[in-house]
Parts: structure tokens; C-alpha cells; sequence
């Protein structure tokens, strides 16, 4: 049986055989931003009397394909509807995956999916091993939308009655989208503040939030365990996130609610039931969300320096968050642990955990360290001419790697330098630090010489 012509066409017009997974990952987010900047850098993406620049262009399709969040511009006054639907196009993209979404279109195209395919595709969504991983992808495009769905659907009972049935379904349907994936692009100027008291929308855009930044591993694990509890056994992986991110969202409200309890630009002056709210709302929003119903500027120190952390960590593996990912915080607290205790392996939840493993938790952690690091020091090299503090600085870096979207008010103030420097650390923040390592590395080589161990070096 033949292949369709345009299917054949589309194979030699995009032949991407010769990329790594890490390659192909790393140059289709790339080539794809440019397409992003192109679009919402034509007058026909803005507002009447509105423009921006090509690095503000460039730093706005960064933040939505990467879904961060982060804006240099307003959404809802500066972009008309083609430029918001580019955003959101951006937005389903970057958290499901370009390369899912490629997969997508060889469906429809008729094409059968090769070996070297099925292996980026793993790579794409942090899948365990090759075989059914098409099978993997269709179920988590049917998850995705399915619970953008329920969330536009649920949305709707709170915009609908409020601005009427077009501009209430197309809110809805907006802000589920970019909740779910993570990004917290918002159509109003003060992202949720305005729903900081409002139960409902604020619930079912966190619970949009948590799904996505679940994992798709995860979700189908758990959704495969519900329906044949006895075939289908919950992954020691499931275990290990879901137990770090009910840790982190706990932590982190209990730790916003005594830092901000009294503070009279925060929650000082909500009643009981409202501050449990925004503490709630805001120990998840740092996981890579970016949504806020306060103003972070506002905030005392305690809070910023915990936010920060929560931010770092980030969401788990193969979801639409950033940061170093739960997996990774949890294998490294774990190996310290095991040391101090004086065990020879790393054990959880009855498993013990590979060497390996632990090496690259180690890798990814320093890595990224290194690279926020980096980022905040040529931040503050180029921070001449707007002035904005350290903190200022240092929790944007974070918040640009984290691809979180959080913001202490400094992001519209950056200079254009600056800007640069935020949508690089975004883009290496998304892909993955050391999945950009080993695109652009070398080729790992096979150790023919195996050289004694040495003991006696000094750590610690």
C-alpha cells in the first residue's frame, strides 16, 4: 500500500532521520519561535496603535512556546484575537510537545511511524522505553483535551453570565489551555488578582495546573491503575512525584500563610477562608504556572527566597513544567540522606534506585544551577540603565528557567539585553539543560582504558 502523495512530500520536505532525539527537540523549539516571533511581530497580530519590537516579539513567542508566561506586554490590550490565538497555538505546542504534535499530522497524513521516530518521541514525553509509545501518544492527546475540555466547560458557568456567550467561551477557553499547560499567559492586565477571593475560578485553574504538571507518564499510569487496579500497578515513579508534589504544595502554603499572614499588601486583609485561598493558589502557581493572585512585588523576603526555591524545583518529568523536575529533588535529597546514613545503595519504596540515576539528578541539578547563575550575572552586568535589584533580577532568572512566568513587576522593565538573556535561559529552561548538553556535545565514545580508583580525595 502506498503512502498518500502528501504524506511521501512531507517526508522528504522535513527529513529529520540525521537529528538525535536531543537535536531534533532542541532545533524544532528553536525553529518554531522564529516562526512565533514572526507572527506576533506583524501589525496584523496587534491592537490598533499598538507594536513591539522584533526582541519583544521574539521574547513573547519564547515565553509561550516554552510555556513560561512571562510578558513584556500586555496579552489582552496588545494583541487582537489572531495574536492571542498565536499565542495559544504557542502555548498547546510547547506543552504537549512539537515533535507529539508532528506525530499528530503523520496520523492524519496516513503515514506509519518508523523505529528512529518512536525513539524521539520518547525522549519527547520522558517515556520509559520505545515500544507503544504511539500508542502513549494518542492517549495523551485524548487526556489533554479532554481536561481542557472540562475546564473551558467549567470555566464557562463563571465568564459566560459575566461577558456573554463569545467572549465568555473564548476566556474560558483561553485560560484552561494556558492553565493545563502551564504557561499563565492571562487576557486580564493583573493576571487573577481580580479572582483572588473567587473560589471557583481560582480551584479550577489550579486543579488545571497540578493535572499538567503531573506528568503525562503519571496521568496515564494513574488512569490505567483506576480502570484494571489489579494488571495495572502504580509506577514506583508515580509514587516518588506524587508524594514530592503533595510534599511541595503543602510546605509551600503552610510557609506562605505564616510569611504573609499579616502583611497588609497580601493577606493581612482577607478574612480566614480568603487567606486559605490565595495561600492554597499560590503554593501552586511557583510550580511552573505562573498565575498569581497577588502581587509578587508585595511579597516580604521569607516568601520570595520560598517561592524561589518552589520555583527551581519545578514541576514533574514530562509534563508541561520546568525546573529541575520533583524526580530530580527527590533523588538528590535521597542520596544525601543515604549517605549521611551511611547506606551503600539508594532505596525507595522498595526499589532500589540505579547509580545512574543518581548521576544525572546530580548532572541535571548543577547544570542548572549553573546556568541561573550564568543568567543572573550578565543580568546584572547589563542592568545599567533601568536599575532593578538583585532580587528583582534574581527572581526573574529563576522564574525564566523554571519556565514559571512569576514576576515581581521587573519583566516589562528589562532592557532589551536583558530581555535576551530571560528567552535564552527560558528556551534552555524548557528543552532541558542537559538534554542541550548532550544535542550539541560529543558523541559518546566507548571507554577502552579503565583506570585505577583513587580513594583518597578529600569531600566535604
Amino acid at each position: 500500500m502506498r503512502r498518500p502523495l502528501l504524506s511521501r512530500f512531507s517526508f522528504k520536505l522535513f527529513n529529520f532521520s540525521k537529528f538525535s532525539p536531543p537535536q531534533l527537540i532542541a532545533l524544532t523549539f528553536a525553529v518554531t519561535i522564529l516562526v512565533g516571533a514572526l507572527l506576533l511581530g506583524s501589525p496584523l497580530a496587534h491592537q490598533p496603535g499598538h507594536s513591539l519590537s522584533w526582541v519583544q516579539a521574539l521574547f513573547m513567542s519564547t515565553s509561550a512556546l516554552c510555556v513560561t508566561g512571562l510578558v513584556v506586554v500586555d496579552v489582552g490590550s496588545t494583541f487582537n484575537v489572531f495574536g492571542q490565538l498565536v499565542v495559544l497555538a504557542l502555548v498547546q505546542i510547547g506543552g504537549l510537545g512539537i515533535i507529539t504534535f508532528g506525530t499528530l499530522f503523520a496520523f492524519l497524513l496516513g503515514r506509519r511511524i518508523n523505529f528512529s521516530e518512536r525513539v524521539r518521541l520518547a525522549q519527547q514525553v520522558s517515556a520509559f522505553e520505545v515500544g507503544g509509545v504511539v500508542r502513549l501518544i494518542r492517549q495523551i492527546f485524548i487526556f489533554t483535551f479532554s481536561a481542557e475540555l472540562i475546564g473551558t466547560l467549567l470555566l464557562t458557568l463563571r465568564f459566560v453570565p459575566e461577558q456573554g456567550w463569545g467572549r465568555g467561551l473564548y476566556t474560558a477557553v483561553f485560560h484552561a489551555v494556558t492553565a493545563y499547560n502551564n504557561a499563565g499567559f492571562s487576557l486580564y492586565a493583573d493576571n487573577l488578582m481580580g479572582f483572588a477571593r473567587d473560589p471557583f475560578v481560582t480551584l479550577v485553574i489550579g486543579g488545571l495546573v497540578i493535572l499538567g504538571g503531573m506528568g503525562f507518564i503519571v496521568q496515564i499510569n494513574l488512569l490505567s491503575h483506576w480502570r484494571r487496579p489489579r494488571r495495572d500497578r502504580i509506577l514506583v515513579h508515580s509514587k516518588i512525584v506524587l508524594t514530592v508534589m503533595g510534599a511541595l504544595l503543602l510546605i509551600g502554603m503552610l510557609l506562605f500563610l505564616l510569611f504573609e499572614w499579616n502583611n497588609p499588601a497580601t493577606l493581612g486583609p482577607l478574612p480566614f477562608g480568603d487567606k486559605l485561598l490565595v495561600g492554597f493558589f499560590q503554593s501552586v502557581t511557583p510550580r511552573t504556572a505562573g498565575f498569581n493572585t497577588v502581587d509578587y512585588s508585595a511579597l516580604s523576603q521569607p516568601t520570595i527566597f520560598i517561592t524561589i526555591i518552589l520555583m527551581f524545583i519545578g514541576a514533574n518529568p514530562g509534563s508541561t513544567g520546568g525546573g529541575i523536575k520533583t524526580s530530580t529533588f527527590f533523588v538528590m535529597m535521597m542520596a544525601a540522606i543515604s549517605l549521611v546514613r551511611g547506606r551503600g545503595e539508594l532505596v525507595a519504596f522498595g526499589r532500589r534506585v540505579a547509580r545512574e540515576t543518581v548521576m544525572r539528578a546530580m548532572t541535571v541539578t548543577l547544570l542548572s544551577m549553573g546556568l541561573v547563575n550564568t543568567g543572573v550575572l550578565l543580568l546584572l552586568t547589563t542592568n545599567h540603565a533601568n536599575n532593578l535589584t538583585f532580587e528583582q533580577l534574581f527572581f526573574e532568572a529563576v522564574s525564566a528557567f523554571g519556565t514559571v512566568g512569576l514576576s515581581m513587576n521587573a519583566t516589562p522593565l528589562t532592557s532589551p539585553t536583558q530581555q535576551l538573556i530571560l528567552l535564552v535561559l527560558m528556551y534552555l529552561g524548557r528543552i532541558g539543560p542537559l538534554t542541550f548538553a548532550v544535542a550539541f556535545g560529543n558523541r559518546p565514545r566507548s571507554e577502552l582504558v579503565k583506570y585505577p580508583p583513587e580513594r583518597d580525595i578529600l569531600i566535604g
